[in-house]
């Protein structure tokens, strides 16, 4: 298993789900530069709207697009047209680039991973709630296409590959931490595969379908989200206190300031921080 991109290079959570490409845009910051970057986003904190366990609180925030038009997704494969098995493979409906998909009403970036970095603090309690509810999670592949596109998990859950296509296909990682794997799988078949906590995250590609991939994040701890449709995220249970936050999207990759590091953000016991929408800067973004 890889790690998506490396420190000169980049491009290839409510929401659970996730060719390693080499680009210089992976340590680009996106929205922020200058003075800017060297402070924290401001925030809004309000009083929590839901009970809380005491001493913990809630990041919220959206991850935006900064310019003024939206950008249209790439068309990977036609209808009926695709370069491996066209019977299946965009049969019925066109297979698009999810590399960066902007939501035109609210410019919200789906997809992306929001986080923090080496916590102040931990929460079992969380962690145990997380595991309990959803011990596996599933990634499917569908119409030759990884389902869902990004995936964040914590380390103590199992990740499920499997296949609803009645295609072969092939799950291939390779990360720091993890162990490679390159795995076929039949029409129907499926793979339980355990990973340990990575700083970034994870490619996830089909040998034999190259247009296909994904991301896997994984981590020790249980504060981190995927961004929706809206690029809208949160994350509960956050210990009081200073926090060093990250959001990386795969064509700029870290789009906040302090890159690996993350930036500080102050959380309230029994309080939401609201950071705002955190803008994508459109000349930050790696062509797709």
């Amino acid at each position: 298993m890889s790690n998506s991109k490396n420190a000169s290079g980049a491009a290839g959570f409510r929401r659970w789900g996730v060719c390693l490409a080499v680009s210089s845009a992976f340590l680009g910051i996106a929205g922020l530069s200058g003075e800017s970057a060297k402070a924290a986003l401001p925030v809004a904190t309000l009083a929590a709207g839901s009970p809380a366990q005491s001493g913990y609180g809630t990041i919220k925030g959206r991850l935006v697009w900064g310019g003024t038009g939206v950008p249209q997704p790439k068309v990977l494969q036609e209808v009926g047209k695709a370069t491996k098995d066209p019977q299946v493979c965009a049969k019925d409906k066109a297979i698009i680039s999810r590399e960066l998909v902007v939501d035109p009403k609210t410019k919200g970036i789906q997809y992306g991973f929001a986080y923090l970095v080496k916590p102040s603090g931990n929460n079992p309690e969380v962690v145990a709630g997380l595991v309990k509810k959803t011990a596996k999670v599933v990634i499917d592949q569908q119409n030759c296409e990884f389902i869902p596109y990004s995936t964040a998990v914590h380390q103590d859950q199992t990740l499920e590959f499997k296949s609803s296509d009645p295609v072969n296909h092939n799950v291939h990682t390779a990360s720091f931490a993890n162990a490679p794997l390159n795995q076929m799988l039949p029409p129907g078949g499926a793979l339980d595969q355990k990973f340990v906590a990575e700083r970034r995250p994870i490619p996830l590609t089909c040998d034999i379908h190259p247009w296909m991939k994904g991301y896997i994040m994984v981590f020790d701890h249980p504060f981190f989200a995927v961004t929706g449709p809206d690029g809208s995220f949160e994350i509960q249970g956050v210990p009081a206190g200073t926090q060093n936050f990250v959001v990386w999207q795969e064509t700029v990759g870290f789009v906040t300031p302090g890159l690996l590091r993350g930036m500080p953000v102050k959380v309230g016991a029994g309080q939401v921080t609201d950071v705002g929408d955190i803008k994508l800067v459109p000349k930050n973004v790696a062509t797709q």
